[in-house]
């Protein structure tokens, strides 16, 4: 997606081998996806095909679980902002929303073209705008819901992309931004960039600094209701569960002296939420991901 939003998967892996500089994002995608190293990336991603296997996959998901407990429960107009090839308004299409995608890569594996035959193919009431995520073609306070997984980190403006989320919604409708990348500080950018699974594939990953996302939300006249960590919510650590992210703390704890016990420990819900707690607020790496739960006033 070259001019607003690009989509990128969010999950901090190795990154895939000697890769090309591709001209688009649609081409960066085809070369990871045909690399026979990189499955479980892919499957991460929801770029394995077929597109409709995939949005079953994420609709299912424990992640889309957790962010459907951050949605209003009445429906409505949902707006996925930089919906990217469609699982997230698939997603919410299927809990009964009616959708507007806005995408400005018409791309039909990756983009707008995609997510109208997603939504051909399955029935769904999908509208996609292709268009920048900055400038939005809706009325004012015309949605219930803007929801956008991936994309305020890859903005070109982000006040402006935050102030056309606020500007679209209704007075008291809902705006989650999710799995966003955040760094302790701009210097640790080159290191982030080091460490993405793609950003070579096509040169388009960006983060910024917790305070930088909380100034455009607030003064786009948004209230954050909730912050969430990157260990605090699936939706933040998938594809790893709950369950298989317990099973990687402990195989880590025991490695260390006297650590058998301590993952023992985490055998206790408690103990376990209280151990991703802590975790979460010691959690230094350079693009973690934050969720950010927001409301525009009444």
């Amino acid at each position: 997606m070259r001019d607003s939003v690009r989509r990128d998967e969010g999950v901090l892996m190795p990154a895939a081998g000697n890769a090309p500089a591709p001209a688009s994002w649609e081409s960066a995608v085809a070369w990871l996806v045909a690399q026979p190293g990189q499955t479980d990336l892919v499957r991460a991603c929801y770029y394995d095909p077929p597109l409709a296997v995939a949005a079953r996959r994420y609709h299912a998901s424990e992640e889309w679980a957790a962010v459907r407990a951050m949605l209003p429960t009445s429906g409505g107009l949902a707006l996925d902002l930089g919906a990217g090839n469609g699982i997230a308004s698939y997603a919410l299409a299927r809990d009964g929303w009616r959708v507007v995608a806005v995408e400005p890569d018409p791309s039909a594996v990756v983009g707008a073209g995609a997510i109208r035959a997603l939504a051909a193919s399955e029935g769904l009431d999908i509208t996609v705008l292709e268009g920048a995520g900055e400038r939005i073609d809706l009325p004012s306070a015309s949605v219930d819901l803007v929801f956008a997984r991936q994309v305020l980190h890859h903005a070109n403006d982000l006040r402006q992309l935050c102030r056309e989320a606020a500007r679209v919604l209704r007075p008291g409708g809902t705006f989650v931004a999710a799995r966003e990348h955040v760094l302790s500080r701009a210097s640790d950018l080159p290191a982030f960039h080091r460490g993405h699974p793609l950003h070579r594939l096509y040169g388009g990953e960006h983060a910024y600094v917790l305070r930088d996302y909380r100034t455009a939300l607030r003064d786009a006249g948004l209230v954050i209701l909730r912050e969430l960590r990157p260990l605090e919510s699936v939706v933040n650590f998938a594809p790893l569960t709950r369950a298989s992210l317990r099973g990687e703390l402990q195989a880590r704890l025991r490695r260390l002296p006297m650590g058998s016990a301590a993952a023992r420990l985490l055998d206790h819900e408690r103990i376990y939420d209280a151990a991703r707690w802590l975790a979460a607020r010691v959690d230094d790496r350079p693009g973690r991901l934050f969720t950010f739960v927001c409301k525009r006033p009444a």
